[in-house]
């Protein structure tokens, strides 16, 4: 169990969490401590827990076994007193009704709330607010949803998979709205698929597979379970195979005459490059980011299987 001083500071407190669904373990362990003010972005596979994860803090599921709190109370009391809102994938908006009476329906649920008015300039929308959910885009139903889950005026806000259907341009807005709502201090934990998002935004990231933590730290720290870097360049008459052979080097992809090499050594490929190939040019060596943690934990895992 959490220790009580832990538990009651933190925006998100989950303890020995454990889901089954007959012979599946969906949540199998998870023990996750989030504090005030955070940005937490949840990565995994599908199947790796995090909708369910997810939908115990929001006390939507029951979990088998363990505990969950928010700020101290149960999500239940949690979501009733409007310190937490959410976004859901599944959220249905009703046809007939405009934006603007939808997000009234909301606000009024709730003791404090923001203005509807409020709710819909942070969420990008107040020029959809006479429109009926009917004529929405899959980008602006998803900016509604946004709004839904402000209007609350939330201390901790939960979002899965925010950006589905939006567009690039779109995106960037949503992530600059967001933005706007941590710099007040508020929580957030958000899942997503894309893991640029979770470089660019999140103040730390939490990667599940089989329904356990397999990585929790900052980008960096989750960056440094992997290492070594990546050499790409543009390598005329490339050939895979002696490629492969060079020293330092453990993965090989070739498009065209455009070459990138994983690289456990990338000084000692670099030079057996450069002997190789005395044409190559338009080197880069790079880092392995986050996207390639991901890949390389989740595969890991799929090889004990």
């Amino acid at each position: 169990m959490m220790d009580s001083s832990t538990k009651n500071g933190a925006a998100v407190g989950v303890s020995g969490l454990h889901k089954r669904y007959g012979d599946v373990r969906a949540v199998d362990g998870v023990d996750l401590v989030i504090a005030p003010g955070e940005v937490v972005a949840l990565l995994g596979p599908n199947g790796a827990g995090k909708s369910t994860t997810v939908d115990m803090v929001l006390g939507l599921t029951k979990p088998d076994a363990g505990e969950v709190t928010v700020f101290g109370r149960t999500p239940r009391d949690a979501v009733s007193a409007g310190v937490i809102g959410a976004m859901l994938q599944t959220g249905t908006l009703l046809d007939d009704v405009t934006v603007a009476e939808t997000v009234s329906l909301v606000a009024a649920l709730h003791r404090k709330p923001l203005s509807v008015s409020d709710a819909l300039e942070r969420a990008g929308i107040a020029d959809l607010a006479g429109r009926r959910a009917a004529r929405l885009s899959g980008g602006q139903k998803q900016r509604v949803r946004f709004a839904l889950a402000l209007v609350s005026n939330p201390d901790l806000l939960v979002l899965d998979e925010p950006t589905v259907a939006m567009d690039v341009e779109t995106r960037r807005e949503f992530w600059r709205s967001m933005r706007e709502f941590t710099d007040a201090g508020r929580t957030v934990l958000f899942a997503t698929h894309y893991l640029e998002e979770a470089e660019d935004f999140a103040d730390r990231v939490v990667l599940m597979r089989s329904g356990r933590v397999a990585a929790d730290g900052s980008v960096a720290q989750v960056r440094a379970t992997v290492s070594g870097r990546r050499l790409t360049a543009v390598v005329p008459g490339a050939v895979v195979d002696d490629l492969r052979r060079l020293p330092g080097v453990r993965e090989v992809d070739v498009r065209g005459e455009r070459v990138e090499l994983g690289c456990e050594n990338s000084d000692a490929a670099l030079r057996a490059l450069l002997h190789t190939y005395p044409n190559v040019h338009d080197i880069e060596i790079t880092a392995l980011g986050l996207e390639d943690a991901f890949l390389a934990l989740t595969a890991t895992e799929e090889s004990r299987s």
